[in-house]
């Protein structure tokens, strides 16, 4: 067995071992498991029979007039009395099996513990892969799927560094900024986790496009996450709660580029309401993929400009190994680097900058943030920057 930062994951010389679990796993079946399956199941009525019964395991036995009495509508407690019949805790157990996927509900000592401290947990998650070991940090990542040059450079510089400093990266696995943080934690040998709006199975698994993705997650010691079933496929209801989800498992989020409406603030609003850490990356004036981002600093997220910004926050001690500028530089794409050799130890402003180097302000202004995130400029106030 495999570790990283204590994070186990299963060799071939173990799948002995899976399918010993497997085999024991109809009659260790969890009926919060099994109620996961019914079409109509939804956190607020597995709460209320939560709330109704003094012990899970009467769940499973519950009739009628229980699930009425629980506070279900009585047509809802009626199909879920006929769908039981048809479907018993071995059919949902052989599902499982196939797809290799792990239940684990709240009362079973594998379940995080961060995600259970938040106020609406779900009931029971279906994970492929493994569960980080929760002595090892973890970090949300999230922001728009129409990611642009500048937040994909953001992702690039950030991400990283804590990804393989041993930082649990935690995203969406949605095209865009999602799909790009993963990404960048698996470059480094990282451990990632995504959390999913609908089944983690390999057919229904969305978007299809990142299937693969998913699966070197899964090789590379991480794991995909959904509260929901096998087979269930996602609306555009169960997106806002998956994002409860990443803000559950995390000790903060950072949002690396959202505009205004973005499912990326429905995280990091969440994330608030759970007593986590907001982050934000900033993002130059008037570019409307960055407004949310700049909205939430004003609102008071921690300024994340470089990946040590984001250990502060978190209170984590971990020294970076510092790269040569000469490295950076070396790497620099074409407008940061004209904009690179204009700067000195002599203050500029933007607009002297944008006179000497031809460009406009606002292309500019967005290489001068670039920069800094990098570690080769400086902003010292009045829109003035030193080079480092």
């Amino acid at each position: 067995m495999e570790s990283c930062c204590g994070i186990y994951y299963l060799l071939g010389s173990e799948i002995s071992a899976v399918s010993g679990y497997f085999a024991h796993l109809r009659s260790l079946m969890n009926p919060l498991v099994n109620f996961s399956f019914f079409p109509k199941i939804t956190n607020r009525r597995l709460k209320q029979l939560a709330d109704y019964f003094s012990d899970y395991s009467q769940i499973g036995a519950a009739e009628f007039s229980d699930l009425v009495q629980a506070g279900w509508e009585d047509g809802v407690a009626h199909e879920f009395v006929s769908w039981r019949e048809n479907f018993p805790a071995e059919k949902a157990a052989v599902i499982l099996e196939q797809e290799g996927i792990w239940p684990v509900s709240i009362d079973e000592p594998a379940y995080p513990v961060l995600l259970k401290q938040i106020s609406d947990p779900p009931y029971t998650i279906f994970v492929r892969g493994t569960l980080p070991d929760e002595s090892c940090p973890s970090l949300g990542v999230v922001g728009t799927r129409r990611i642009s040059p500048y937040g994909a450079a953001a992702c690039a510089a950030i991400v990283p560094p804590l990804a393989k400093s041993g930082m649990i990266i935690v995203s969406g696995l949605a095209l865009g900024l999602d799909g790009l943080a993963h990404e960048e934690t698996l470059k480094v040998g990282g451990i990632t986790v995504a959390v999913l709006g609908g089944g983690i199975d390999r057919n229904t698994l969305y978007p299809a496009s990142h299937r693969s993705l998913s699966e070197r997650i899964i090789a590379s010691g991480g794991a995909i996450v959904s509260e929901y079933p096998p087979g269930f496929k996602p609306t555009p209801y169960t997106f806002p709660a998956r994002n409860r989800i990443i803000a559950g498992l995390t000790l903060g989020t950072l949002v690396i580029e959202a505009p205004e409406g973005s499912g990326a603030l429905i995280t990091a609003r969440m994330a608030l309401d759970y007593n986590r850490e907001v982050l934000a990356v900033p993002h130059p004036i008037g570019v409307i993929n960055g407004e949310g981002n700049n909205r939430l600093i004003k609102q008071g997220a921690r300024l994340v400009s470089e990946a040590s910004d984001v250990l502060e926050t978190l209170n984590i001690a971990i020294v970076f190994e510092k790269r040569p500028n000469e490295a950076i530089q070396s790497e620099l794409p074409p407008d940061q680097s004209a904009i690179y050799q204009i700067l000195s130890s002599e203050a500029k402003t933007i607009d002297r900058i944008a006179a000497d180097s031809g460009r406009p302000g606002n292309e500019v202004s967005s290489a001068l943030s670039m920069l800094e995130i990098k570690g080769l400029a400086k902003g010292i106030g009045n829109a003035s920057y030193i080079k480092v």
